[in-house]
């Protein structure tokens, strides 16, 4: 049985609450402590970058489709794109920079899109942002690129590993590896959480939308990471993900919850950058 699938009630047991299943900050110690903490952080590491920061880089015409790039201090082996979490709903690219640190220290460039949030984008307008996003990256720096996000940002970078999302040959040919964590992978649990009077999802686009879904996938390597701290809710939806795949294998950080599963991606030794851009 899966842990997702233990909640799952029984008989005549009471039915499942799809808003404690996939709630995060109630069952994180001192949760809200981290936003503002991010904030702070990644502030100072633009500062301390100013000199190999390009900020706002846009991608489209919307307010907020624009890409913050963050370049090592020789010529990039390639790019990192980040793509944020919090449920398509709130944060923007300039909350995540600090998590540039360790692919940048290893010599990749890092970008790090802002999308439409819901309820003003639905997620399927949401994901066509993010190819965007990506063509536009691609367009300003050489060699492979590697995808990770955290979260909603997770189901968004899936989503560039299947055939039905428009990616130009060239980029698609490009993408040299996948990471998404604690990534979202079907999204029909939430067409019953009260979060979906935003996301505004029905059956068709949940199913559309989720990369555990799609048909045909286009074989990028892919390493699911979760927390083993999370809510089993994620821990199912990361395993989804895996069984989905062939090219996806599975990470289960010990000791990691929803918001700190993330922090290895400020440290350029962590098996969680090795993972993103290889070990050399």
């Amino acid at each position: 049985m899966s842990w997702f699938g233990a909640l799952r009630p029984q008989g005549g047991a009471r039915p499942l609450d799809y808003d404690l299943a996939y709630a995060n900050a109630d069952f994180i110690p001192n949760a809200m402590a981290y936003p503002p903490r991010w904030a702070q952080e990644a502030e100072a590491f633009r500062a301390a970058r100013k000199d190999l920061v390009r900020l706002a880089i846009p991608y489209g015409v919307a307010a907020r489709q624009a890409f913050d790039l963050f370049l090592p201090d020789g010529d990039p082996l390639g790019v990192v794109v980040f793509v944020h979490g919090g449920y398509w709903l709130r944060f923007g690219r300039q909350d995540w920079s600090a998590f540039a640190a360790g692919p940048v220290a290893r010599g990749w460039a890092v970008a790090m899109p802002s999308y439409t949030l819901a309820p003003e984008a639905r997620i399927g307008e949401i994901t066509r942002e993010i190819v965007a996003a990506i063509e536009a990256v691609a367009a300003e720096v050489p060699g492979p690129i590697a995808l990770t996000g955290h979260s909603a940002g997770g189901h968004l970078v899936s989503r560039m590993n299947c055939y039905d999302v428009a990616l130009s040959d060239d980029v698609a040919a490009r993408l040299a590896r996948i990471v998404p964590i604690s990534p979202v992978a079907d999204l029909r649990p939430l067409l019953r959480t009260k979060m979906n009077a935003d996301l505004r999802l029905d059956m068709a686009e949940a199913e559309a939308e989720s990369p555990a879904l799609c048909l045909v996938s286009r074989g990028v390597d892919t390493r699911v990471w979760v927390g083993a701290e999370e809510r089993p809710a994620f821990l199912d939806q990361a395993m989804w993900l895996t069984e989905a795949w062939d090219e996806a294998r599975l990470h289960v950080d010990p000791g990691r919850h929803h918001f700190d599963v993330i922090d290895g991606l400020a440290d350029p030794e962590s098996r969680l950058v090795a993972d993103l851009v290889g070990p050399d």
